[in-house]
Formats: C-alpha cells, structure tokens, sequence
C-alpha cells in the first residue's frame, strides 16, 4: 500500500488518484511494526498535504498527520527501535525527540523559545571540552581545572548552576549576566536535546500562521519541460508585501525552528532583519519570504538575502542568495520530500522574484549545488536539472567535455551520464544569462580572489563615523581598481535595488 502511496505521487489527474482517499484511510487503519515504514507513510502525507488534489484528501492528510505522536508513543511503548526517527533526513516528526550541537545564537534562541523543550544532553557530550567554560563560570574551578588529572566537570557545572530549570536556560543567562564569549559555548560542543513532542514547529505539524485559500492539484503536475526560464524570466514583476517589524520577527523564529529540526542552521534565519521581510505570492498556492541582513551581520563584498518558500502553508525549502552588481549566487534547497513536485517551475519563480527584487541578470551554481563532495546532488543528477533550464559551465574544460556528453546523449536517448562524470561536470561554476547581457563577463570572477587582494582597513574597530565612511571610499576605490569598474557602475548597482536595507 505504501509503494502504491508513493507511486501516486506521479499520477496527478489519473484515475489512481482518484482512489487515494481510500488508500490513506486504509494505510491509516494499520499499525505500524518499526519506524522505517511510519517515516514512509508520514513523508507521502505531508507531500500530498502541500500538493492536495482535492478537499477529501487535504483533510484526510491533516488527520492522520496530527495522529502521529500517538502512533510514535504507540512504538516507543512497544519496545521498538525510535533512533531511526533522529537521522537528519527524516528528524522533526511529531512525538520524537534528536540530540544536535548548535550554535551559541541557535541555542540561545532554543533557550528563550523552546526551554521547556530543550536542554542540555549530557551524555552525548565530551565533558573534557567544558573546561574554558567552567573557568569562566565558577573561578573556584581552577582550584581542579588547573592541577589535576580527572576532573569531574559535570559535577563542577552542577556547583556553578543556581536555582532550578533547565541546564542550558542557566547557562544561557549566566553568559549573558557575567559577559562570557560566546566562543566559550562554541568550544564546548554541548550537544543539545530536543523532545519536540506535538508541538506545532513539527515537521509534521508546522504550517504558516495566515491561512490562505488550498490550490488543489486536479491536473497534471507541471514537469520541467513545460518550464521556460527565459519567460519567467521576463514576465511581469509580482507585488511585493512588506510585512510589518513584528511580522517579520515572527516569519524569522517559524524559519529557525523548521531549520533547527532539521539539524540546520541558516545565517540569513539566524541574523535576518525582521524590519526588511518581503512577501510574495508566486501563485499554484506558493509563498515566499525573504530577508536581508541587518547592517552588524552583512557581508563586506556581497548583498545578502535568504528566504523561505511554502507550498498550501507547508514549508517546502528554502533560498539563499549573494549579489554583487548585477551577478547573483543561488543557493536552492528544496526539503526531500517534496522532490518530486513542481521543482523546476518553483525554481524559475524564485529566480524571477530576485531578478526583479535586485535588477541581476546574470545568475551563478556553485560548483557544491551540482554535485561538488556533495553525493546528494550527485545522485539527484543535480547538474541536468540546471542545464536543462539553461544553465552553462563557466570552466572551459568542463564545456568541453559537456560537448562530448550530449553528443552521447542525442546518439542514445536511453544513455545516463554515470556518477563519476557527474563529478567531472561539477568542478565549476554554472551561470544563466539573460538576453543582452555580455556572455563571458563573469566566467573567470570569484568573489574570495576579490576579497583575497583588499588591503586590510588602517582603522581600530571601534572607528568614528567619518573613519568610516573614509574606509568605506578605500573599499570601493580598491574594487575599481580589481574589477576595473567605473564608480557609476557600483553607484547604479545600488540604486537598482528595490531592497530599502540593500540601498
């Protein structure tokens, strides 16, 4: 029942899918004998939850979606094996629980947000790292830390802890109280456990706070092939919504905790700026928020954004992009388990929101995306998926032998580049073009080669406005000098943006 399950998700307006109301009430009706096939049925519930086909089915998915901490107490009950449920592909279901080591921000918003969730997991800990640490917390420690051999740290934590609570909102606030660096905390790799329980930043039950009209898919889903980045591209430029500072705020905490659950962390969620969010609807039930950075978190060379996108009030994924002039850096995650829904059309929207946000026209993969030590997009033929949107290698021997390959490929439509070659066309840099934009200008640029030759500021770094804005004019006269770029051009490239925080 499950293979069928998993099969309808590619027979969107077939007879199949007019059965699949039933097949859910059916699977749902069974106890499940170990978290491998429960995994399976809560992935395929949540994808046909952002992709309903119609109302029965979009109700079926939200009860059986909320049963599952029942059914995750029901194994744990029955003595089976839950530490499937941690790996990171799958953690964040209701009803279970997974250790992670986050950093000093995360787990200080962990401990402002989720305490009664959260705390220290001491026995996935290395207590020999708490050391720094302790010094700072209790001065008394060095009367051990400094001579002896075998320390007992946690017992030295247990004596610096006052008052009752969790470990980690303790220590949270004893580093904020007595001014402790938050590389300390970053030394000592406390890992942190999350028992999630049912609560609504479950990947199961986390949806967006608005409720906005269901788009139900009663039709085919849209395929790469029907996908033209060009159009999208050109099309006309969709309404922006500025969400209000609290708003904002409120997006950028429902970001960390969906990221958090998925053992990730995001600099554009951890720092975003709540007074910048954007809104906009990308249309077939898709919504996307984005943010920049406020001015103590931004890049010195590069404008930062990062976002997310939510298909029905699901969070599908999200994007993280770096501008510099009229080039954009595209970093584009979409969560497993909605792979195999509308990823090519999804992407090209994105793409057009900051074609129209910032005024690029030149748009860059990393060679990580496509496949760089990255086995996932190896196996995912991540470098086809560009190409096949337009996309062209910037290296010159990866074109080459990218020649060579769809040569292979027109001779033998049933021909499958194998894994090696797919490392070999992902050593450099794909980019997308748009018309009248000069091919070529940005193959060889590199933005750390940029950063690698600016001299270092003359400044102290507590430096007086004017100091500043003379560092600032350093800065800029050392990037035309690199970029030979006249200072027109930089000036326009900020004036383009309709980015308040970018300007």
């Amino acid at each position: 029942m499950l293979d069928r399950l998993d099969a309808a998700k590619s027979q969107f307006g077939s007879r199949e899918h007019r059965e699949l109301p039933r097949l859910l009430e059916a699977i749902g009706a069974r106890r499940f004998p170990g978290a491998a096939a429960l995994v399976r049925f809560h992935e395929a519930l949540l994808f046909f939850r952002a992709y309903p086909p119609n109302r029965e089915v979009l109700r079926a998915t939200d009860e059986l979606l909320g049963s599952f901490a029942t059914r995750i107490e029901r194994l744990g009950k029955a003595g089976r094996d839950l530490s499937p449920f941690e790996e990171p592909d799958v953690s964040g279901i209701a009803g279970t629980a997974f250790s992670a080591i986050f950093s000093y921000d995360v787990a200080r918003w962990l401990a402002a947000n989720r305490s009664s969730e959260v705390d220290i997991d001491w026995e996935a800990c290395d207590p020999a790292l708490l050391g720094p640490l302790l010094m700072r917390l209790n001065p008394v420690y060095a009367e051990d830390g400094l001579v002896e051999a075998n320390i007992p740290y946690r017992e030295w934590f247990r004596a610096s802890k006052r008052g009752r609570g969790s470990d980690l909102r303790w220590l949270m606030a004893a580093m904020v109280r007595r001014q402790i660096a938050p590389e300390l905390f970053e030394h000592a790799r406390l890992a942190l456990r999350w028992n999630l329980g049912n609560s609504a930043v479950t990947r199961t039950n986390v949806r967006l706070p608005d409720s906005r009209p269901i788009f139900y898919h009663d039709g085919p889903l849209i395929r790469r092939s029907a996908v033209s980045l060009a159009a999208e591209l050109e099309s006309v430029p969709r309404r922006f919504e500025k969400l209000s500072r609290r708003r904002g705020q409120a997006m950028l905490d429902l970001f960390r905790a969906t990221s958090a659950t998925r053992y990730r962390e995001l600099h554009g969620f951890t720092y975003g700026d709540p007074a910048h969010m954007l809104r906009v609807e990308l249309g077939r039930g898709v919504e996307f928020y984005v943010a920049g950075v406020p001015p103590a978190h931004r890049l010195p060379l590069r404008a930062y954004h990062a976002g997310m996108f939510f298909k029905n009030a699901v969070p599908i994924g999200y994007i993280e992009c770096l501008t510099i002039f009229d080039r954009i850096e595209v970093g584009f995650n979409l969560y497993y388990t909605f792979r195999e829904g509308e990823t090519a059309w999804l992407y090209a929207r994105l793409l057009s929101v900051f074609r129209h946000l910032l005024g690029v026209s030149c748009f860059a993969v990393d060679p990580y995306q496509l496949g760089l030590h990255n086995d996932e997009a190896i196996d995912s033929g991540a470098f086809w998926f560009y190409r096949k949107l337009g996309f062209r290698p910037a290296n010159p021997r990866v074109a080459k032998l990218l020649e060579r390959e769809e040569a292979t490929l027109r001779a033998d439509p049933t021909y499958r580049t194998p894994a090696a070659r797919l490392r070999r066309l992902a050593a450099g840099w794909m980019l997308y073009e748009m018309p009248l934009t000069r091919s070529g200008d940005w193959d060889r640029f590199e933005i750390r080669r940029v950063a690698m030759r600016v001299e270092q500021p003359p400044f102290p770094a507590r430096m007086e406005r004017a100091k500043r804005a003379a560092l600032e004019s350093v800065y800029v006269r050392q990037l035309q000098r690199e970029l030979q770029l006249r200072r027109s051009v930089i000036r326009l490239g900020s004036e383009r943006s309709r980015d308040p925080a970018l300007r």
